[in-house]
């Protein structure tokens, strides 16, 4: 049987260490999971890749939004590569666009230049590109490792299909790996449907505070947020989910 890869996104130290212990091959380490992420600090990337074994990548990503990106923004993007290459790093997660909706071909090819011999992957920027297909094939020839997809649809199983067919055009140049929304209900089913061997996943359960003081009326992100918790990894069911992948 094809090895199964699963990786897991996580935007915390605590997070890092519980998807090692689950099982996992390899992290994504982002921050800011809601805003679905941006680049973590230089502290958190240097003790996640002390603390763990496995393999690190980490998404450069310089804000929330698009992914049409300023110069000053571009040479932040370059800065932070530099810096995962000096701690080691295994890869790097990232992407850039043009405002027609295709891959900014020459910025990308900068970026894989500055990151090798790290990996690359093409984060989900790709489900936000015009022509999914053709931005497929330019994503291979610049020299990415993988590409991350929902199939251009809000989660990877309603994309299954779509993502089966990047699969069939792809014909093992580059790696296909589906990420948004998979859990141990659809791993099974969206393994079976797309034929792909690596997974993108964040397992995700929400951890209570252990703050004894609170106020109430404070909140630092927004009238409905919660500032006594946060999103960690939950290693059970990122467990189950490798378990029913397998099954």
């Amino acid at each position: 049987m094809t090895s199964l890869i699963f990786e897991a996104c996580v935007a915390n130290i605590e997070s890092a260490l519980a998807s090692e212990a689950a099982g996992a091959n390899r992290i994504e380490l982002c921050n800011v999971l809601g805003a679905g992420g941006i680049t973590p600090s230089y502290g958190i990337i240097e003790r996640v890749q002390k603390l763990i074994s496995i393999p690190m990548h980490v998404l450069i990503r310089p804000r929330e939004g698009d992914f049409l990106y300023s110069n000053e923004e571009f040479e932040s993007m370059i800065r932070d590569i530099e810096v995962c290459k000096d701690l080691g790093v295994a890869g790097i997660v990232t992407a850039i666009l043009r405002e027609n909706g295709n891959v900014d071909l020459e910025r990308c090819r900068k970026l894989v230049a500055c990151a090798n011999p790290m990996s690359m992957t093409f984060h989900r920027a790709f489900d936000l590109t015009a022509d999914a297909f053709t931005s497929m094939e330019e994503i291979i020839q610049i020299g990415c490792n993988r590409i991350l997809t929902s199939g251009q649809r809000a989660t990877a199983f309603h994309g299954a299909s779509f993502i089966s067919g990047l699969i069939k055009q792809a014909n093992g140049r580059i790696i296909i790996m589906p990420g948004g929304g998979i859990n141990e209900k659809n791993i099974a089913s969206l393994r079976k449907i797309t034929g792909a061997t690596e997974f993108h996943l964040s397992a995700k359960m929400i951890k209570p505070s252990k703050m004894l003081y609170r106020n109430e009326f404070v909140t630092m992100s927004g009238e409905e947020a919660d500032e006594y918790s946060h999103d960690i990894l939950d290693p059970e069911r990122f467990r189950k989910v490798r378990e029913n992948a397998i099954a």
